[in-house]
């Protein structure tokens, strides 16, 4: 009777052990680039359907419909001013065109001049995740619209 409680905790706790170490990550954990492109979409066409402000007001809730795991909405200023961040709230109102990435990358800057020249685009640079705080490689897909350039990214893998 002893062997038969032990056995079978045995083989539940190694299939277990099996699961655990067979499955990976899930993809589903981390945003996509077209995630990120559909995204930045639907955030301009909410910003056309109900103006600036409610927008800006909507990025800048980290529970609202603009974040999704590691994805957030960003606003810019053609002047390099954050209108709207999704993930930190400290930008806000700040002039970030002097800002540079740990690689010396003055990616706002270079943000501000692509979005002038450019209907849409992705920019490389590196970011501290809000998610695992730590400093990565990103992608950020932006798009001008009117006097705004709006933006989601994706941390490189």
């Amino acid at each position: 009777m002893l062997t038969f409680a032990v056995v079978p905790r045995r083989l539940i706790a190694g299939a277990m052990l099996s699961l655990c170490v067979a499955l990976p990550a899930s993809a589903d954990e981390f945003a996509t680039k077209p995630e990120a492109e559909a995204m930045v979409k639907k955030t301009i066409a909410f910003m056309k359907a109900n103006g600036k402000d409610k927008t800006y007001s909507e990025i800048n809730r980290k529970d609202g419909p603009f974040t999704d795991r590691d994805l957030y909405m960003v606003a810019y200023g053609f002047d390099g001013v954050v209108r709207a961040h999704g993930a930190n709230p400290k930008m806000l109102n700040k002039n970030l065109m002097e800002l540079n990435d740990i690689d010396g990358k003055a990616f706002v800057k270079e943000r501000v001049e692509m979005a002038k020249k450019n209907p849409s685009f992705w920019q490389e640079y590196k970011f501290t995740n809000p998610v695992s705080g730590k400093i990565e490689p990103k992608a950020m897909y932006c798009q001008p619209t009117e006097d705004v350039i709006v933006c989601g990214g994706v941390y490189l893998r």
